[in-house]
């Protein structure tokens, strides 16, 4: 006999400065992914735009603003365009592998070069190798390191080049957080050919979305999620195909899920 599920308690965040509008204020509410149900509640409250973190689920709860909007993307209907393609089979040499979700020395390095150079005034500059650890480790789902590296030499593995911890979730992927070297040359986009790969994991494993997380309209640092069509964006009656087309000047910039 299965014991009764509980409703999950709800709490609300202090207001902080909010890191996408500036003078604005940002607030979450958040409930704890715990017990013998916590999957089952990760993926309902993930349909309903909250995320993962750690053993947290939570989503923007700012008043008077609801710039963050959920996104996913259609896995079956995806159709990769020709600098999509280009992309792929530029990158098909990669040699690409889902782990357990234990933590590395080596993805840690790769952390901290990205978060130098991609966001160095980020909330997670500060992360040490026990934070870092607890964000991989610290998964009460059904949750996957997918790495990127470089081609093997022999029986020597490639360099990690990327990586992106990934949960599966009943109806799609959902990409927790990737990283990548920012200063490779020789795989550049490679945050693109992440996502990418996921949208071609999830259509393999026969899911409908992959979920990237929150995109505020106007972002520079958002814009790359809407490259990805078609994709859909959640609003108070639920979700719904976003139409409208993308700056170019806007989705130039690379960032990750």
């Amino acid at each position: 006999m299965t014991a009764p599920f509980r409703f999950p308690r709800f709490f609300v965040t202090s207001p902080q400065p909010c890191p996408y509008l500036p003078g604005r204020q940002e607030r979450k509410v958040f409930t704890e992914l715990s017990g013998p149900h916590a999957a089952e509640l990760n993926d309902a409250l993930g349909r309903i735009g909250f995320r993962r973190s750690q053993s947290v689920a939570y989503r923007p709860s700012c008043a008077g603003c609801a710039a963050c909007v959920s996104v996913r993307v259609l896995a079956r209907e995806f159709r990769a365009n020709a600098t999509q393609r280009k992309l792929m089979r530029r990158h098909g040499q990669v040699e690409i592998s889902a782990c357990r979700p234990w933590a590395t020395d080596e993805q840690y390095q790769l952390l901290r070069r990205y978060l130098a150079a991609r966001h160095p005034t980020g909330g997670m500059v500060g992360m040490d190798e026990m934070d870092y650890a607890d964000m991989v480790e610290q998964s009460p789902v059904n949750s996957v390191i997918v790495e990127y590296r470089t081609p093997a030499d022999g029986d020597t593995p490639g360099q990690l080049i990327g990586a992106c911890l990934t949960d599966q979730q009943a109806d799609g992927l959902s990409m927790i957080y990737s990283f990548f070297d920012p200063d490779d040359t020789t795989w550049p986009g490679l945050g693109n050919m992440i996502i990418l790969d996921h949208i071609q994991r999830a259509r393999e494993a026969g899911l409908d979305y992959v979920y990237l997380g929150y995109w505020v309209k106007g972002s520079a640092r958002m814009a790359y999620k809407t490259r990805y069509r078609p994709i859909e964006v959640l609003g108070p009656r639920g979700w719904s195909l976003l139409e409208e087309e993308v700056s170019p000047s806007l989705a130039r910039v690379e960032q990750p899920a």
